[in-house]
């Protein structure tokens, strides 16, 4: 608001004083200098997301919520690929014919 007519609203998440959007290694060397400054062992910024979505699963977040969060075509995608990660989050085995 500071920046008035100055500024974009360009959607992006991550942006300069004038919204305008930065650079993904710009935003990548960031975190990892915050993270080391914290003290916090070496994390990929995937790994976040990975865990974010895994945690939402265990935390009982409807499957197809979790896929839209993470822009996911398809929920098996979504439920092959994280439900493995908390037992009591996976699907029951399926029984033999």
């Amino acid at each position: 608001m500071a920046d008035g007519e100055d500024w974009t609203d360009s959607g992006f998440v991550f942006t300069d004083e004038l919204g305008r959007p930065l650079h993904p290694q710009h935003v990548s060397d960031q975190f990892y200098l915050l993270a080391s400054q914290a003290g916090l062992p070496p994390v990929r910024q995937h790994d976040l997301r990975h865990g974010a979505a895994s945690l939402m699963l265990a935390a009982g977040v409807e499957l197809k919520v979790v896929q839209k969060t993470l822009g996911h075509v398809s929920s098996t995608f979504t439920r092959d690929t994280y439900t493995s990660v908390y037992p009591e989050v996976a699907p029951p085995p399926s029984l033999p014919p």
